[in-house]
């Protein structure tokens, strides 16, 4: 009875492991690929203004009023469960000095491309290894994320 135990579990950590080494090429030529592709479109991402439709955002000297309180309605009810005003870090990170550290465009592009933008861009990356949770696409508006924005730059202390 040992002798039969013993044959059946060499026998089905041999299949195990038979399986894993054909899976595991496999899986490894996919990945590869995938990098080398993923590679191949990092090249053309631009880091200044991450992924997306805006390409040249206009930001007045002067903060907008109206649409920084519109982005605050938008902010209140979509953003601030994870994000703070502040630099301390909720679920998200804070937004003290986000319009100092990341250019207009790279903020709209995250704000309505999060999920492409969470996949290529490498400070989006470190923050998630940071915080450890993706940020879920909002669905903002175009309109919405530039409201926001502009909250954002009020925050930081745009007059």
């Amino acid at each position: 009875m040992k002798k039969l135990f013993f044959i059946c579990s060499l026998a089905l950590v041999i299949a195990a492991c038979g399986g894993k080494v054909n899976s595991s090429s496999t899986e490894t030529s996919g990945e590869a690929g995938a990098e080398t592709a993923g590679t191949t479109e990092k090249s053309d991402y631009d880091p200044n203004r991450g992924e997306g439709k805006f390409t040249e955002v206009k930001l007045e000297e002067k903060l907008d009023h109206v649409m920084a309180d519109r982005g605050k309605q938008v902010a209140d009810l979509k953003c601030t469960s994870c994000h703070k005003l502040t630099d301390e870090k909720l679920v998200g990170p804070g937004w003290a000095g986000v319009t100092s550290r990341h250019k207009a465009e790279w903020i709209m592009n995250f704000m309505t491309n999060t999920d492409v933008m969470i996949d290529k861009d490498p400070k989006v990356q470190a923050m998630l290894e940071i915080c450890m949770v993706r940020m879920p696409n909002q669905s903002l508006t175009d309109e919405n994320a530039r409201d926001i924005l502009e909250y954002l730059r009020k925050n930081d202390g745009v007059k």
